[in-house]
């Protein structure tokens, strides 16, 4: 594994996008994995280090998040930017096609990028989100993004993402803390913030919170999916998921559903038995 970044541009001027690379340069195939709103690039590492043997595989810390830079304005974030960054990562690591891999927002800039005509998506997990989100949903997510909490250790960190990421389902202690020391900040003093920019949440105090329907990027896929849905998600909806394998790259029968027992939103990907889901797929042709 090693630490990289890319420049990204937004209208305030350039800035870094970090990432860490799995595998090896000379990879037959490239995986792209992009992590949910709050959360960064290294919550793929079990999935990378078990994909490295055939793909390289790059897992990025969207901007905002993670060892990226925060951008100047809250107004400069959002899907436009972060799809922006996403191409300039796969024209860094100068490839025709990736093999895409993105949970919960991660998996939005995946099908947003999955929609657009010669898209260089080959296949396509997308991990508990779909083309409509209702405002439940969204509401949780809003109650927590954003906030900016101090914690006195990282013991204090991983006792508050066991509570907000109570989604994620049963994963090992290991994991936790990996997430909470990946997922913190240090401060002068010793104690440490989340690592991302209380700017993100900026986005769900315009205005009420509403159902999203992206039904029309959907239409417009036509790589292969695997839908991978927590079967507690209250993101996902068992319908929606249901209605994904009849639009879009559904209608072609280029749609699978997996559904993750003890599982919110969003499973994991640390656990052997989802890890193997997701590589099996992947290495299709």
């Amino acid at each position: 594994m090693s630490e990289r970044t890319v420049l990204g541009l937004s209208a305030a001027g350039f800035h870094r996008v970090a990432y860490t690379q799995w595998g090896r340069d000379d990879a037959a195939r490239t995986a792209v994995c992009v992590h949910g709103l709050t959360r960064n690039g290294r919550d793929f590492d079990r999935l990378a280090l078990a994909l490295a043997d055939g793909w390289r595989v790059a897992c990025p810390d969207v901007v905002g998040r993670g060892r990226s830079d925060w951008l100047p304005a809250p107004a400069l974030y959002g899907y436009p930017q972060y799809c922006a960054d996403m191409v300039a990562l796969i024209a860094r690591m100068g490839t025709e096609t990736v093999d895409w891999v993105g949970t919960s927002m991660g998996g939005l800039i995946g099908m947003t990028l999955a929609a657009q005509a010669n898209s260089p998506i080959r296949r396509m997990v997308i991990n508990d989100v779909g083309p409509f989100i209702a405002q439940a949903g969204l509401q949780r997510i809003a109650d927590y993004v954003g906030k900016d909490p101090v914690f006195e250790d990282i013991a204090a960190v991983e006792a508050y993402l066991r509570f907000i990421l109570m989604g994620f389902g049963t994963i090992s202690d290991e994991c936790w803390r990996h997430m909470a020391v990946h997922g913190a900040r240090p401060l002068p003093d010793g104690r440490f913030r989340l690592a991302y920019d209380p700017a993100i949440g900026e986005a769900f105090k315009n205005g009420p919170i509403a159902d999203v329907d992206l039904w029309s990027l959907w239409d417009r896929v036509r790589c292969p999916v695997l839908v991978l849905r927590g079967a507690k998600s209250d993101l996902l909806s068992a319908a929606t998921a249901e209605e994904m394998t009849r639009r879009g790259p559904g209608a072609a029968g280029l749609v699978r559903v997996v559904e993750i027992a003890g599982a919110g939103h969003a499973p994991s990907l640390m656990s052997d038995d989802q890890i193997a889901v997701v590589r099996k797929f992947l290495a299709e042709d």
